[in-house]
């Protein structure tokens, strides 16, 4: 992807980067490199709309974590300096919080730390991924 240091994306590793590192999809299985990625729109912590079908093109990372995830939360500063340094460059990260619904106050309060945006997955209009089945979670990249 143009602009985009993608060694220095292979060294980020804990983060749950589309179509490398992601939860299965709906569908019971994840995404293959080259393959479209699963249709997501989910309504931002400030209100904005995502929708990934519209960064089509771009190197998009969605990092599914949660306020009482340890490791989670030691990866998220990792993520919000790799953020700043490529976001001009057209990196785009959505942190996908799968705290419930009523954790909105504290989602909302730990992501008061970062510059990328983030949302509820609880709040998704359409989520193809489905929920993972623990973060952090990590998956091969296939060959």
């Amino acid at each position: 992807m143009r602009g985009v240091d993608l060694r220095a994306l292979v060294r980020l590793g804990a983060a749950a980067i589309v179509l490398a590192v992601a939860p299965p999809m709906a569908s019971g299985r994840a995404p293959e490199v080259g393959e479209p990625a699963p249709a997501l729109s989910v309504p931002q912590l400030d209100g904005h709309g995502f929708d990934l079908a519209a960064l089509r093109g771009k190197v998009v990372i969605v990092n599914f974590w949660a306020t009482w995830c340890a490791p989670c939360r030691a990866e998220m500063p990792v993520l919000d300096a790799f953020y700043r340094r490529y976001h001009a460059r057209g990196l785009e990260l959505l942190g996908l919080s799968i705290d419930d619904a009523h954790d909105r106050g504290e989602v909302g309060k730990v992501m008061r730390q970062f510059s990328y945006p983030a949302a509820l997955m609880a709040s998704a209009k359409v989520n193809g991924f489905g929920a993972p089945l623990a973060v952090p979670m990590l998956r091969p990249v296939s060959r």
